[in-house]
């Protein structure tokens, strides 16, 4: 891949990255008002302004060292980014157990809703007729449609102190979700162990190919 294809590359994913991580943030923002938390709203994070929730190294700087890395080795990286977490105070809310759980949802909820709106994109520019913008529209819906199924997928699996991890531990009765709390400084060792070692790609892979099944069923993509 050369030079002007890399910049190409960047260029179709820069949206879809951006608001795939952003939103996230906001819908985790949203919802905990929503419930009764302020703590976000007061600090201007319930907001669908990207700058608001941008991180340099997590939103820009990381998705982008994967993007290119992966392109240069010809295959398709696992890619993932992060912005500035929401805060969120969980004894604001006005049921803390039970809304914790729709407030960790709603990040990957904003996600699916993307990836499906990104695939109305991309059903739109095949169907109409063909012009000047219709493969850059694909090209980007597709990035789209990758990259919120991913981060979807990755942030429900049940390791805290990721979105899965806190839905889990809302479920769990109370004693059972205090001992699996105490796991939660483990979560990121654990999670990069399996990103180096390649483990998370094959227990990604599966879920993320039945995702893409099931909105090319849908779409008729």
């Amino acid at each position: 891949m050369d030079f002007n294809q890399l910049v190409q590359t960047v260029a179709i994913y820069a949206l879809p990255v951006l608001f795939a991580i952003t939103l996230h943030e906001a819908a985790h923002g949203y919802v905990a008002r929503h419930f009764g938390d302020m703590t976000a709203y007061a600090q201007g994070r319930v907001s669908l302004n990207p700058t608001r929730h941008i991180d340099l190294v997590g939103t820009i700087i990381v998705p982008v060292l994967i993007l290119v890395l992966s392109k240069l080795a010809g295959g398709a990286g696992l890619l993932f980014g992060w912005a500035k977490p929401v805060p969120v105070n969980y004894s604001a809310l006005r049921r803390p157990r039970l809304h914790m759980m729709w407030v960790a949802a709603a990040g990957p909820g904003a996600n699916l809703a993307m990836a499906l709106a990104w695939a109305a994109v991309f059903k739109a520019a095949d169907v109409l007729p063909a012009n000047y913008f219709t493969q850059p529209a694909l090209l980007m819906a597709r990035a789209g449609i990758e990259v919120n199924v991913i981060l979807m997928l990755l942030n429900l699996l049940p390791i805290l102190p990721l979105d899965g991890g806190r839905i889990v531990a809302s479920l769990l009765p109370s004693r059972l979700a205090w001992r699996y709390a105490k796991l939660e400084p483990w979560g990121l060792p654990i999670l990069l162990l399996l990103l180096f070692t390649s483990a998370l790609g094959v227990i990604l892979a599966p879920m993320i190919s039945f995702s893409y099944r099931v909105i090319g069923t849908v779409f008729q993509i």
